[in-house]
């Protein structure tokens, strides 16, 4: 069993909350749009961390990680990427990998927009934490937290960050 924190969109903002909210978590996850490579080392230093960078990312971020992410975590088969869409959404490069290859979990991030969706066409989760930094149009800083066992996801968390002013 493992605790994951989930993370996208911090656009280089650093929030000592991370940490404190991370603290029971076993692995962090990012879901791309780091922003600098400080904010990635720092959640790097305190717990294991899974990263794919993002379309705001620059070229340091964008050699340390991959665009897309695909792994085995606790039996649960997981894919994640920034450019993701969502279930009846998809962006085509993910529409062509869960048509061929669904994973139980899907993870992405850009929209800003927090999503946990159930899709019952491809049999998978798809989880969007939304975003916890201070750059884009939404109005409440999110992470999403939940516990991965035998395959299976549970006991999600919404966190609220507070608003960006």
């Amino acid at each position: 069993m493992k605790r994951i924190g989930l993370l996208s969109d911090t656009h280089s903002h650093w929030d000592e909350r991370y940490l404190s909210y991370f603290e029971e978590c076993d692995e962090i996850w990012h879901a791309g749009d780091i922003g600098s490579v400080d904010v990635a080392e720092r959640l790097a230093a305190f717990r294991p961390f899974r990263a794919v960078c993002g379309n705001a990312d620059g070229g340091v971020l964008r050699k340390m990680y991959r665009p897309d992410l695909r792994f085995e975590c606790e039996g649960t088969d997981v894919l994640m990427t920034h450019i993701g869409g969502y279930p009846g959404r998809y962006d085509a490069h993910v529409r062509q990998i869960i048509s061929t290859n669904a994973p139980q979990l899907f993870i992405s991030g850009h929209s800003h927009i927090l999503k946990v969706m159930y899709d019952p066409k491809a049999h998978l989760l798809h989880i969007n934490p939304g975003a916890a930094g201070l750059q884009g149009w939404h109005k409440v800083r999110t992470l999403v937290r939940f516990t991965l066992h035998e395959g299976l996801p549970s006991d999600l968390e919404v966190i609220e960050l507070g608003t960006k002013g």
